[in-house]
């Protein structure tokens, strides 16, 4: 009669299962910091475009009324806006910082910065935008 051939356990060695964690781990390693990097790239591109949106707005603003608003609410009211856009740094869209014009008959507002406290990739302060 003929044996039959016993089937070894099934499963993964302690071996395999470390190579396989390691090949993983090195791709992140690889990956994480691009991922990283593209995210805070975005995030200053959003920046951007907030900005000029706003200071856009402010201009159209001054343009029709002769002077600057008093808050920014007012350019929701004003149909300039529909909503105030939010800081991608701070993650909100109260943390503006406020520029008042250099004639206070001129209206409150006159320019706005971000009011993150950090740098850009640049090296540039973000509320310096």
């Amino acid at each position: 009669m003929l044996k039959q051939m016993q089937r070894p356990d099934r499963g993964f060695t302690l071996i395999e299962l470390l190579v396989t964690m390691a090949i993983i781990a090195t791709l992140l390693s690889l990956a994480a910091p691009r991922y990283y990097g593209n995210v805070e790239k975005a995030k200053e591109a959003t920046l951007q475009q907030n900005l000029a949106t706003l200071r856009d707005v402010l201009d159209k603003h001054f343009a029709d009324k002769g002077r600057y608003p008093q808050a920014l609410d007012e350019l929701i009211v004003g149909r300039y806006l529909r909503a105030i856009p939010r800081d991608p740094f701070t993650d909100s869209n109260r943390t503006w910082q406020l520029v008042p014009p250099a004639d206070p008959q001129l209206g409150g507002i006159y320019d706005v910065r971000s009011g993150a406290t950090g740098t850009a990739r640049d090296g540039s302060r973000l509320g310096d935008w």
